[in-house]
């Protein structure tokens, strides 16, 4: 997901801030090139970045404080099998069954496999510039998350600004981030704000590699989420 100050984040998540600390010819005079008859090179920007803005990867820190940051999550977890199951006509706030992901697997004569990454695709990636994009799409409930997690996934993500439903609905079941909750009872991890789902050319055979960012006792961190369709092409958050 493309990363600006004006993008679209969840509520109370503060938008990033990116600003360049110097240009090129700053850069060169204070560090003495211009005197030297070179008068442009490097810029670098400061940037402030939360650690659940974009594309980005759940620690389970960020629901059991005690667990560990984006440095503890096991990158043979984030490199492999690539799934997308398809809930695109679930209505808004919608919570994804167990009965719902078997639907979608039978769709696409899948199996679940130990260590497959699972992208749920909502289609709310493609809106995810607008303001609808908080509030409507579907959304993982805890059954469904645990009956992965039981057949062996790790790392699943979705398409939406959360892998829950949005806010009002839980509100309205009271039945709030009830699959982040999961980590509280299994290890697994999740990617939210995932996007070019559609681009994939089938819903299975590629290769997912999503890699978070080591950061270090962060609740989150960004990831850069490819798909491998074959020895050529990459297609890219």
């Amino acid at each position: 997901m493309p990363v600006s100050p004006d993008m679209v984040v969840f509520p109370r998540v503060a938008r990033p801030i990116l600003l360049m600390n110097e240009d090129w010819k700053q850069f060169a005079d204070k560090v003495g090139a211009t005197a030297k008859g070179v008068d442009s090179l490097t810029a670098h920007y400061v940037t402030v970045l939360g650690d659940h803005v974009g594309t980005h990867m759940d620690a389970m820190k960020h629901i059991v404080p005690t667990a560990p940051g984006p440095e503890g999550i096991p990158l043979q977890y984030c490199h492999g099998n690539g799934v997308r199951l398809d809930f695109r006509h679930l209505p808004s706030g919608a919570g994804i069954t167990v009965a719902d992901l078997e639907t979608a697997l039978q769709a696409i004569d899948y199996e679940i496999q130990p260590l497959d990454i699972v992208f749920i695709w909502t289609g709310a990636g493609s809106y995810n510039n607008e303001e609808r994009y908080v509030r409507d799409h579907c959304g993982m409930t805890r059954e469904a998350t645990l009956w992965l997690i039981e057949r062996g996934v790790k790392v699943m993500g979705i398409d939406a600004i959360t892998f829950d439903p949005p806010i009002w609905a839980m509100f309205e079941r009271n039945a709030l981030w009830e699959a982040h909750r999961v980590m509280w009872e299994a290890e697994y991890y999740h990617l939210e704000n995932l996007c070019n789902l559609e681009a994939l050319p089938s819903a299975h055979g590629f290769t997912a590699i999503v890699l978070p960012i080591k950061w270090v006792g962060t609740t989150g961190a960004p990831v850069r989420a490819v798909a491998v369709v074959d020895q050529q092409d990459l297609i890219g958050n």
